[in-house]
């Protein structure tokens, strides 16, 4: 079963970094990992190419915030279940 991961981040370059080393390490690996990003001035969309193996898709826009962001992560999900982590979350070791 399919689960749709859903991270928006904005200007949270170092944080998101590290939310998405937390999903690489997980053992589950059926998931699709979406990050949705409000147009970052920092240096995200460089750093999120290292991870292009992980991630299935990055739209990196100006949106209206956090909830239009999270909408728009919905809308290209797949997966049967849905899931978000946010850039400063962690998945537990």
């Amino acid at each position: 079963m399919l689960i749709s991961l859903i991270t928006v981040s904005y200007n949270a370059c170092d944080s998101l970094e590290e939310t998405i080393k937390s999903v690489r390490a997980q053992e589950f690996k059926d998931f699709e990992y979406i990050i949705i990003d409000g147009g970052s001035k920092d240096n995200t969309s460089m750093m999120v190419k290292d991870y292009q193996d992980l991630i299935s898709l990055y739209v990196s826009e100006p949106d209206g915030g956090i909830y239009e962001a999270l909408n728009k992560g919905l809308s290209y999900a797949k997966g049967r279940v849905l899931g978000f982590i946010h850039a400063n979350d962690r998945f537990a070791n």
